[in-house]
């Protein structure tokens, strides 16, 4: 398995410090709002990340954070007349409503800032022994020149990043690039006693705290979005590191940007949306298949059409799989075939299944493994539309039933029972083309399907597909509908 490390700037091969087990920490989110499209791109690739690791028989420790004490939480709790606390708790469970309808497997550990303030303090403690940290007013900050690693994750050189200072001035900083271990505590705000007197952490120091408690001095993965490369993961080396001596984190992961219609996403722009806003119009593991339809890494442009695009491919694989199914059924009324030169599905969907991994190997090439779960879909339609009936084999059938939904699993779809989706995502708009039009569409394709081309006979199944037109074969011919 090979994976993309920030760090190096290069792909390298995934040794884990302990065999077959793997300790994972992704930045998860400040609890202040809902959440919107970049929270569900870095949530769904950090949960394909864990399932498919889980997948390949790794023991995965995985730690997702919730942020809940920080600026914005007391400022918006002000605004809303509401204890910090109480904000901070409507929102986590705000956030579990998105990312349980989102189909997100839960981490094995979701540990909480506010929980960690004795190991955050200890942390601090450790910094200030080694020289790493000063005392200001109650303040405590980090002397990043006194760690001259800064900038080895994202590249910045803290010459450049001095020269360039846009940081807001604070003169009692011995240098502008110096960011808060701990913030001394003002009127009104939370605060918990210290050795620096009453005050709370800073953002940075409750991610290096919360992930080497729970997962060690030195573990294998930290991932989260692009944004956090710098300052956020570069402080947290620089924090973990000066404390401990040791290398912090062995392979760090990071998922790129979303961009609304090729435009930066912004509220000030008016295309900011949340996860709700797109579930209102899509089903949850349409918006799942649309993120994962792109490489991790890559940048990926939210639009509706190719929310629409994203849609129908799912359908395309419910009516696979919903075939497939129907097929089991009715294999089971007949005796299997002994006829041992009958065609076979599941080596098909076998070479699918080798070619799914490989690409999962590569960086977690999800954009990969999707296309190869729509051959897969391509090899069920082609196998039921050529093999007779009389020569499916029930044990086949099943096997590859289970397996189309086994690759569907590793990226969080096709979870629902494939009837009821495609009955749930009818839509009542005109077709987009006349009846005879399609009738003469399912001729060619008979046409097609007697002469074995089969390329040409998909490209019409799709072709209708994308028109909401579903297809059912029988021993009776073709019949259509339209989708539920």
């Amino acid at each position: 398995m090979q994976i993309y490390n920030t760090l190096s700037g290069k792909k390298e091969e995934f040794v884990p410090l302990q065999d077959r087990k793997v300790g994972m920490y992704a930045c998860g989110v400040t609890v202040y709002d809902l959440c919107h499209m970049g929270h569900a791109r870095s949530m769904v690739v950090f949960d394909v990340i864990y399932r498919y690791l889980s997948y390949k028989g790794y023991e995965v420790t995985y730690v997702r954070n919730f942020t809940d004490v920080d600026d914005k939480i007391i400022k918006r709790s002000r605004e809303k007349g509401i204890s910090w606390k109480e904000l901070a708790d409507t929102f986590i469970d705000e956030f579990y409503t998105d990312m349980d309808r989102l189909q997100l497997k839960r981490p094995t550990v979701e540990p909480r800032a506010t929980d960690y303030i004795a190991q955050i303090i200890e942390l601090v403690k450790k910094l200030e022994d080694n020289g790493l940290a000063y005392v200001v007013d109650g303040d405590v900050f980090y002397r990043v020149k006194k760690f001259p690693a800064y900038g080895k994750l994202s590249g910045k050189r803290i010459d450049d990043l001095l020269s360039g200072a846009r940081i807001e001035i604070d003169d009692r900083k011995e240098s502008p690039l110096d960011f808060a271990l701990w913030k001394k505590s003002k009127p009104g705000e939370p605060s918990w006693e210290s050795p620096w007197g009453p005050g709370r952490p800073g953002w940075h120091i409750e991610c290096s705290a919360m992930s080497l408690d729970i997962l060690g001095e030195t573990f294998d993965i930290h991932g989260g979005g692009k944004d956090l490369v710098f300052p956020h993961h570069e402080n947290e080396i620089a924090q973990s590191e000066g404390a401990t001596g040791k290398p912090f984190v062995r392979y760090w992961l990071h998922n790129g940007f979303v961009n609304i219609n090729k435009e930066k996403m912004s509220k000030s722009l008016d295309n900011f949306f949340t996860i709700r806003d797109i579930l209102q119009k899509y089903h949850p593991e349409t918006l799942r298949l649309f993120i994962l339809s792109s490489h991790y890494r890559s940048p990926i442009d939210f639009s509706w059409d190719n929310m629409d695009a994203a849609g129908a491919g799912l359908t395309r694989l419910y009516q696979a799989a919903e075939r497939l199914q129907e097929a089991v059924h009715s294999a089971k009324a007949s005796a299997p075939s002994t006829n041992p030169g009958a065609a076979l599905l599941l080596p098909e969907l076998e070479a699918a299944k080798k070619a799914f991994i490989k690409a999962m190997d590569d960086d977690f090439n999800s954009a990969l493994a999707v296309g190869q779960l729509f051959e897969a879909a391509k090899y069920i339609n082609r196998y039921l539309d050529g093999t007779p009936r009389q020569s499916w084999r029930r044990e086949d059938l099943e096997a590859s039933l289970l397996l189309f939904r086994e690759l569907g699993d590793v990226l969080g779809i096709l979870a629902a029972e494939p009837t009821e989706f495609l009955k749930s995502q009818g839509n009542e708009e005109e077709l987009p083309i006349t009846e005879a039009e399609i009738q003469d569409l399912i001729a060619r394709r008979d046409q097609a399907r007697r002469e074995k081309q089969w390329a040409v006979a998909d490209e019409i199944r799709d072709r209708l597909a994308s028109m909401n037109i579903i297809l059912k074969d029988s021993p009776d011919g073709t019949q259509w509908q339209r989708k539920r």
